[in-house]
């Protein structure tokens, strides 16, 4: 977790506009010291829990992230209410305006600013509280998404075949508490997969993370086992290290720890998941995106692309690739390989969805165009191929989900389609 001292000056800077702002709506609603002094101490307060914010490590071994995510979550959550209180004070004082122009009676004139003081209070305070129920329900309110993939590549006696993702768990946001894993293992188990797959971010920023976690994850089972992947998290890249080597022991642990879990770690290679006499192939590569992450998986070495080896990316096989970062598919899956199902996660969409009437919507759109849900297309051979992006079932950076942003859990059931 970074806080760039930039955004740090903009907090600061936001903040105090913020407070002077209020200050002088809360000099004009009232005379009374008492509670302009209980304004000032307040915000004096909210100012000292940024500073020490600033202050405490974020990126060394010693130092623990989860005090620092809980501080500023309870600063933002407090300043996104005083937002609201500035906003709808704001449209009060352009009524007043209005009215004023208007030549209305004094006690017309001020109604806005009144009325806009008790809209401020309740919208504040509803902003508030929205943000506190993203903590206490929101993230901890699973959420199965069903979905089918219908192929003429996927074998008949693949149809019906059911693969569970999840992504994103960052079981470090957690601490030591293992109950919303534990709850998150039984809701996967009792769906009954033929196969699960993790696409990765198991951790915010060291492996040591996992221990608490080991032994509820352990209770992942499926006839064809557990797949897995690596997210830009799980590569210690958000730890300032003593040595390199201290790095590498990390990295070499992520894999001991997916071993004693029974998951099968796909560092740029394949599975076969054999039905008989049919089978189909899941290729996993380490972490692939855009900037300023950085790359290391390599789809040539999981599925060669040249003609020439028996198994490749445009063979009639039908292929599920497992990459972290849906950027990935765009940049090399979607227009020049035959992979007809690409599962990714990454985006989180970034813990805040809205869904009105079946239109989604999340902020995680201005950054990436596939931020959640399923995709498709063709590819330059005209054969389609998808893209699912499970927005993750864990928190970082903010220990919350808000709105409809919901832990989840993609049930995916594969259709075999006739040609």
């Amino acid at each position: 977790m970074r806080i760039p001292v930039l955004a740090a000056v903009v907090l600061f800077v936001l903040s105090f506009l913020i407070d002077v702002y209020i200050y002088s709506d809360v000099r004009t609603a009232t005379r009374k010291r008492g509670a302009r002094l209980a304004y000032i101490v307040s915000t004096l307060l909210c100012w000292s829990l940024l500073v020490v914010i600033m202050c405490m490590p974020k990126r060394s071994e010693e130092s623990d992230l989860l005090p620092v995510m809980w501080m500023l979550y309870t600063y933002l959550s407090i300043y996104m209410g005083k937002i609201g209180y500035v906003l709808c004070s704001l449209a009060g004082r352009l009524g007043s305006l209005f009215a004023k122009k208007k030549s209305y009676p004094s006690y017309r004139r001020k109604a806005p600013r009144r009325g806009s003081r008790i809209c401020g209070v309740v919208v504040g305070g509803l902003l508030f509280l929205s943000m506190w129920w993203g903590v206490i329900y929101t993230r901890n309110h699973i959420e199965v998404v069903p979905i089918e993939v219908s192929s003429a590549q996927i074998p008949e006696s693949f149809n019906g075949y059911r693969i569970v993702q999840i992504s994103d768990l960052h079981v470090g946001t957690w601490g030591n508490d293992t109950s919303f894993i534990s709850e998150l293992v039984d809701s996967v188990n009792s769906l009954h997969p033929d196969l699960i797959v993790f696409t990765g971010d198991l951790v915010n920023r060291h492996t040591k993370e996992m221990v608490p976690f080991i032994s509820e994850l352990s209770r992942l089972k499926a006839p064809d086992g557990v797949l897995s992947i690596l997210g830009n998290h799980d590569y210690g890249d958000y730890m300032n290290w003593k040595t390199p080597a201290d790095r590498e022991r990390n990295n070499k642990l992520m894999a001991i720890y997916q071993k004693k879990m029974g998951w099968d770690l796909l560092n740029n290679t394949r599975r076969f998941i054999v039905n008989g006499a049919d089978s189909i192939v899941v290729i996993g590569v380490e972490n692939v995106g855009d900037a300023p992450f950085p790359i290391y998986g390599d789809l040539e070495k999981a599925l060669p692309s040249s003609k020439d080896s028996i198994f490749h990316q445009n063979d009639n096989r039908f292929k599920i690739l497992l990459t972290h970062n849906p950027a990935h598919w765009e940049m090399e899956v979607a227009d020049n390989t035959n992979i007809g199902l690409t599962l990714s996660g990454h985006t989180h969409a970034m813990q805040v969805e809205t869904n009105l009437f079946g239109w989604r919507w999340s902020p995680a759109q201005f950054r990436y165009e596939l931020w959640g849900g399923y995709f498709n297309r063709l590819n330059k051979q005209g054969r389609p191929v998808g893209l699912y992006v499970n927005i993750g079932a864990g928190e970082v950076g903010m220990p919350a989900r808000l709105f409809r942003a919901y832990p989840e859990i993609t049930l995916i059931t594969l259709r075999h389609a006739d040609k």
